[in-house]
């Protein structure tokens, strides 16, 4: 596509999404720098109508993007909207409050979604892509054990254990010690292997204990019944109902169903990867009206999980694309911090 005829789509993803009325030639002649007549302009207009790029809603003189007009746009998206420096302390105010992960992740969706006017989505950080911190047992008294399993990440999983019998305070701190020593730095997915044998290391009589924990440690972790996903901001997609092709209600609909969040993001390689998927290119039919703009949050080069936007596909490209980045960035780095 030659500069000019992207500078028209460009001209009219813009002026579509700050009016939400279809755009005609006149008003792109009038609004942008084209320097070209309004007759010039129809004619590039009708050849990216030729291409699917927009499209005539019902007898409207004016054209609308296309999901494939919105993919153009945003694949050739070389300016994003710098966040002020309000909006950068904002970031770091509010989330520097957070008092622990539950409290990052709840104040993280709040904060995306006032930034984006959107539905944010912030995805828990995965045990998968997590290592092993620290491992706490506890006497909880009436013959049960309280099992801690810390994550690199601050995510803590907490299991109640049954011992049937009373244990020892020496007994818990080598069980504590050994776990520790085998497990701390290690991988969540290669838990499984360093636990092999491990009730070796005790006598004969105290293995069937030591294998009870073990067996509640590798339920926590193997069965990874974990992965979840916290939503804010629902309450703007009724104020931008008129974006959606027929109703708001199938969107809300699947927004209720943990799945299709989680097929919603996908996996994220790197902290920093960005996806935008854009109407039918979503994997749920009743979002084939919306766009997801996402991104991998994590520390170093391993992203841990996922944060985005949900909105109709008439939305805000580049500033929900440089709002995702900065809160993922700084959620990154609260993460390593702890």
């Amino acid at each position: 596509m030659d500069d000019r005829k992207l500078a028209v789509l460009r001209a009219i993803v813009e002026d579509y999404v700050e009016t939400s009325e279809p755009v005609g030639s006149k008003a792109l002649a009038d609004r942008h720098g084209l320097g070209v007549s309004s007759a010039t302009i129809r004619n590039d207009m009708a050849a990216l109508e030729g291409e699917g790029l927009i499209s005539a809603p019902h007898t409207s003189a004016g054209r609308i993007p296309t999901d494939k007009g919105y993919r153009m746009f945003v694949d050739r998206l070389s300016n994003v909207k710098p966040l002020s420096s309000a909006e950068k302390r904002a970031i770091h105010t509010f989330l520097d409050q957070a008092v622990d992960l539950d409290d990052v992740m709840s104040r993280t969706v709040r904060l995306l979604s006032q930034l984006t006017k959107q539905v944010a989505l912030v995805q828990y950080p995965s045990l998968g892509r997590s290592s092993v911190r620290h491992i706490e047992l506890v006497n909880a008294g009436m013959n049960r054990l309280l099992a801690i399993i810390i994550a690199d990440t601050g995510r803590i999983e907490q299991r109640t254990i049954e011992t049937l019998v009373p244990v020892t305070d020496d007994f818990l701190a080598d069980l504590r010690r050994g776990l520790n020593e085998v497990l701390a730095g290690e991988l969540f997915v290669d838990v499984p292997g360093r636990l092999d044998g491990f009730s070796d290391r005790f006598a004969p009589e105290l293995r069937p204990m030591v294998n009870v924990v073990v067996a509640t440690l590798m339920e926590s972790i193997v069965v990874q019944n974990e992965e979840r996903v916290v939503v804010g901001g629902t309450a703007h997609l009724t104020r931008s109902v008129d974006g959606f092709p027929n109703t708001v209600g199938p969107v809300l609909e699947a927004l209720e169903e943990h799945v299709v969040l989680l097929r919603l993001f996908g996996e994220a390689a790197t902290p920093d990867s960005l996806t935008v998927r854009i109407g039918h290119e979503n994997p749920v039919e009743e979002l084939h009206g919306a766009s997801v703009v996402s991104v991998g949050y994590g520390s170093g080069d391993q992203a841990v999980a996922n944060i985005g936007v949900l909105g109709p596909t008439r939305m805000d490209y580049a500033g929900s694309i440089t709002a995702v980045r900065a809160v993922a960035r700084y959620v990154g780095q609260i993460l390593m911090e702890q």
